[in-house]
């Protein structure tokens, strides 16, 4: 399985952000709704888990297993599939039963070595999450960025949501209000019409 060598910032300004990332030559990729089902192992195994995603470009399934919460703390393995709701079904006459359907939202940027996602979740808000080919390169990145080490977390989306009195184990869809897609649905289209305009 492949070690992600990952890290996360809460709590952005994502406006001062995608200056920082275009200051430093990230080159803006995309903004898409993303929709995932969750899947369990049978029998469940902590910290281990099937994750079906789609981002409206490509569907791919993983098995996730997380270590510790350091940055390096995360492992997957990754296929692209051709169909979401096909791979699905699939999963579910093996015997996989959706744990819970998951909604966010994601800006994504590319930079030498480097991706860079704004990613927006239902109650949670936004974050920056840096992925790269080494831990060093992760920090780095960030520095550049204006941040410091100790605001860099490898902590998962479920520990995140746990830290805000929620537990994701116990909500079978997990969507944006109507309010919060109105809000992306903007930003969508102004990261697009930026893009258009060059």
């Amino acid at each position: 399985m492949k070690i992600e060598n990952e890290g996360r910032v809460l709590g952005i300004q994502f406006e001062d952000v995608i200056s920082s990332l275009r200051k430093i030559g990230a080159q803006y990729i995309f903004s898409e709704f993303q929709k995932r089902y969750v899947y369990d192992f049978y029998p469940p195994v902590k910290g281990k888990w099937i994750r079906l995603r789609s981002n409206g470009l490509m569907t791919t399934l993983t098995i996730k297993e997380i270590a510790d919460n350091s940055v390096s703390g995360t492992k997957e393995l990754e296929i692209e599939v051709s169909d979401f709701e096909q791979t699905n079904e699939l999963l579910r006459k093996l015997g996989y039963e959706p744990r819970s359907y998951q909604e966010n939202f994601r800006i994504e940027f590319l930079g030498k070595g480097y991706n860079a996602d704004i990613d927006f979740w239902p109650q949670l808000g936004g974050y920056l999450e840096i992925e790269a080919d080494t831990i060093e390169d992760v920090y780095r990145i960030f520095s550049m960025l204006g941040f410091e080490r100790k605001e860099i977390t490898g902590e998962n989306v479920d520990l995140l949501y746990r830290k805000q009195g929620i537990d994701l184990n116990s909500i079978k869809e997990l969507q944006f209000s109507k309010k919060e897609k109105e809000k992306l649905e903007t930003i969508m289209k102004g990261m697009q019409t930026v893009d258009e305009e060059g």
